[in-house]
């Protein structure tokens, strides 16, 4: 009597495994991704205008996606947690990341720098969340930020001063705590939903910083378009779901060691797409970066594993 609902949750217990394998190297390659379509976008936009368009389009997606699954809506609280983590995740994150594109920083360094997040994260995450950081993970953290260096130690890293390095440091602070609030406040709040309120408070954002500083000018090219189509889907939607489902599903540690392979995915890309080499020091590094990941990935002992308080 019970085989029909003992083969549901076995099925559901193996598409999650799967997908726990795939999650991680998918994410990588999409957020990755997303830093070449920035670059197409501020190129043709403002970089303000430019993420004003996105959230349009993206909230709109995401209001389509809610009205037909009907998920549960956050009570007030939850929403203006909602707020927050999309400010920080979305709003200042991707205006440092445009910002210093626009001023002529690389798309690596643009990468770069917030690629430093594990070793931040990390350090807050032993105090915020209550999560023990193993000597293990360490060595993997710290090889991971030798691995991104490499990568990026031969390429370009020139550009203007000021406003662009600035942007930067403001991507990696605000994407290390928009992570950590995230698995905090908003781990237990339906992701549609939830995404919905961030973007929109997001685009709130944008739209008065784009109508403040800005003249809203757009270059509608081909280029324009297909980067916003591929910035909404396959970054907003997409890879947004995918880090929310890995911060909900594992260890803020674990899931901030992923973005040190950003970095070298994007040179990678860099290369296929406008022939800029990466060399044997990048493919060494490249190298680093992964076994560093494993290393902070990798199961630990039962004994060794602490549990956060409140949980």
């Amino acid at each position: 009597m019970n085989r029909p609902a003992e083969k549901s949750t076995g099925q559901k217990a193996a598409y999650e495994k799967t997908l726990a394998r795939v999650a991680p190297l998918l994410f990588v390659v999409l957020w990755s991704s997303g830093f070449i379509g920035t670059k197409a976008m501020v190129l043709n936009s403002e970089p303000f205008t430019g993420l004003t368009i996105r959230m349009a389009l993206v909230v709109t997606v995401m209001a389509i996606i809610v009205a037909i699954v009907r998920p549960k809506w956050p009570n007030w609280r939850e929403a203006g947690h909602s707020v927050v983590a999309g400010l920080l995740v979305h709003g200042l994150y991707l205006s440092g990341s445009s910002i210093a594109m626009a001023h002529a920083v690389p798309a690596g360094l643009s990468a770069l720098v917030p690629g430093l997040q594990p070793i931040l994260t990390s350090t807050l995450a032993n105090r915020w969340l209550g999560e023990r950081v193993t000597k293990l993970q360490w060595m993997g953290l710290v090889l991971g930020l030798g691995g991104v260096l490499l990568v990026l130690y031969t390429r370009s890293m020139v550009g203007e001063l000021g406003w662009g390095y600035l942007g930067t440091v403001v991507a990696l602070i605000s994407i290390t705590l928009g992570t950590l609030y995230q698995k905090r406040y908003c781990s237990q709040i339906d992701w549609r939903s939830g995404n919905l309120i961030q973007f929109f408070a997001t685009g709130c954002m944008f739209a008065v910083g784009s109508a403040i500083f800005e003249t809203q000018y757009v270059n509608w090219s081909r280029e324009f378009i297909l980067a916003q189509a591929w910035l909404v889907l396959m970054l907003s939607i997409g890879s947004i779901g995918l880090l929310y489902w890995l911060i909900r599903h594992s260890g803020a540690t674990q899931v901030a060691s992923l973005f040190y392979l950003v970095p070298a995915v994007t040179a990678v890309m860099a290369y296929l797409l406008f022939d800029e080499h990466v060399g044997w020091l990048g493919i060494l590094g490249m190298a680093i970066c992964a076994a560093g990941v494993f290393l902070v990935n990798k199961p630990q002992p039962k004994d060794e594993v602490e549990v956060s308080p409140g949980s």
